[in-house]
């Protein structure tokens, strides 16, 4: 090992030391080394960074006592290092240091030792860094195990061709799949809906950096048991590789939180507060109808309002007959409009919806389950209803243990169809709207208002 004494900032004309004094240098951890004697030899650029020494000034010195340490910890510093030498693996410790101004530093120590080609033991070598330093090393290295590991929402690092290459356990559970089988796919093959927006938030953070505030994305994801639909909460960091003269992109992390209860339960009171307001506000109007005909359209067309496309109002006239008496435009959104003619009977075939609500006295719901939009046009035009309903909630309209007709709602292909919330909401309307054209009846007995 006292070959090799002048490897460090020295220079020397063997060429495996210049290389050895190149590799040392290079290095991101201070280094030094000392013989069996305790004389250090060798000592490289971070070391020199470090206390201030440069390898000049330590290489050929013993121990450490008068220049790198105090006099009263020099010994005992010198004596845990050179037990390295017996000791099997490596030997952590830490030290106080005395800079080269005078300032004092605390190192932690790995060491271990050095034998020669004797099998003997030859000296120790001991790479050493400031403690701070090295727990900030710790810290970070703790938090990334911690965030694979045990944190309560997802953490996915991405890759620059935006493919997943770690993810945690809440992750893969979020998305339905298993932390390997995720890793190097596509993000299209596991959202159905969404990716778009979400790789273009990742693209974002590679080209721009992290944006300030978090983002929600609405993603459709593919699972063995079918579609869902989700909401995430999502936060993006840039990473970078420390080594690079610039910096290098190495991908982004992506950290996420599943807020799809909170939000769909957050749309469902906006709508029940738009649906009411709508209500107040029909009830205000058709109060100030003098024509009880002229309230029930206006009541539907406030319905209409974010609920539905088309709505047809349809009178009870004898037995089991309907007429239609107001309908919205079929080619256009509209509001409702007297049918010409004071009102035409309807042929619903047997079995039709409207049927079976006045039948039950109750709601009935329907979709077309065609795969063509041909389909589609045929199955709403044998219902006699407009060619792009997709969806349609019929109810009875009842006043005073009687059916007084029938109100049909129908949406297009761009709606979802009808829920059981909607046909709560849609039987608030019916009863006002029967209540309406009863009153009708009782005014003009000529009316087609008769009991089914």
């Amino acid at each position: 090992m006292s070959a090799a004494r002048s490897a460090g900032s020295e220079t020397t004309s063997v060429p495996g030391n210049d290389l050895l004094a190149a590799l040392l240098d290079g290095m991101d951890a201070a280094l030094c080394a000392l013989d069996a004697d305790g004389t250090v030899t060798h000592w490289n650029k971070e070391a020199e960074r470090i206390l201030g020494w440069s390898a000049g000034e330590a290489v050929g010195r013993r121990g450490f006592e008068g220049w790198a340490a105090r006099p009263a910890d020099a010994g005992e510093a010198l004596a845990r290092l050179m037990g390295a030498m017996e000791a099997p693996g490596r030997v952590v410790h830490e030290f106080a240091l005395v800079r080269k101004d005078g300032g004092r530093v605390l190192v932690r120590t790995q060491s271990a030792g050095v034998r020669g080609a004797d099998g003997k033991p030859a000296g120790v070598y001991c790479a050493f860094s400031e403690v701070h330093a090295q727990i900030d090393l710790e810290r970070s290295i703790a938090l990334s195990e911690a965030l694979f590991e045990d944190a309560s929402w997802g953490v996915v690092l991405v890759d620059v061709d935006l493919r997943p290459a770690v993810v945690n356990g809440h992750a893969a559970r979020a998305m339905g799949a298993g932390r390997t089988t995720l890793l190097g796919r596509p993000l299209g093959e596991l959202i159905e809906q969404g990716v778009e927006e979400l790789e273009g938030a990742l693209q974002h953070v590679l080209a721009e950096g992290a944006p300030r505030a978090l983002a929600e994305v609405w993603v459709t994801l593919r699972t063995a048991e079918g579609e869902r639909r989700r909401c995430w909460r999502s936060g993006f960091v840039r990473l970078s590789s420390p080594l690079a003269e610039e910096p290098v992109p190495l991908g982004v992390g992506w950290l996420f939180q599943d807020v799809t209860e909170e939000r769909l339960a957050e749309q469902e009171a906006d709508r029940l507060r738009f649906r009411y307001s709508q209500l107040h506000r029909a009830g205000a109007a058709a109060a100030e109808c003098e024509d009880p005909r002229e309230a029930a359209t206006v009541l539907l067309d406030f319905a209409l309002a974010g609920f539905a496309d088309h709505a047809l109002l349809d009178l009870a006239a004898g037995e089991r007959r309907l007429v239609r008496v107001a309908a919205t435009p079929a080619g256009a959104p509209g509001p409702l409009v007297p049918v010409a003619g004071g009102g035409i009977p309807v042929r619903y075939p047997a079995g039709h919806p409207v049927l079976q609500a006045v039948s039950r006295t109750g709601p009935v719901r329907a979709s077309a389950s065609a795969a063509t939009p041909q389909g589609a046009e045929d199955w709403a035009t044998e219902r006699h209803w407009p060619r792009d309903a997709v969806h349609a909630l019929c109810l009875p309209l009842r006043s005073r243990g009687r059916t007084v007709g029938a109100v049909t709602f129908l949406r297009g292909a761009s709606r979802t169809a009808f829920e059981r919330p909607d046909a709560v909401y849609a039987e608030t309307v019916a009863v006002r709207v029967a209540a309406s054209l009863d009153l009708a009846g009782t005014a003009d007995p000529a009316s087609p208002a008769d009991a089914l």
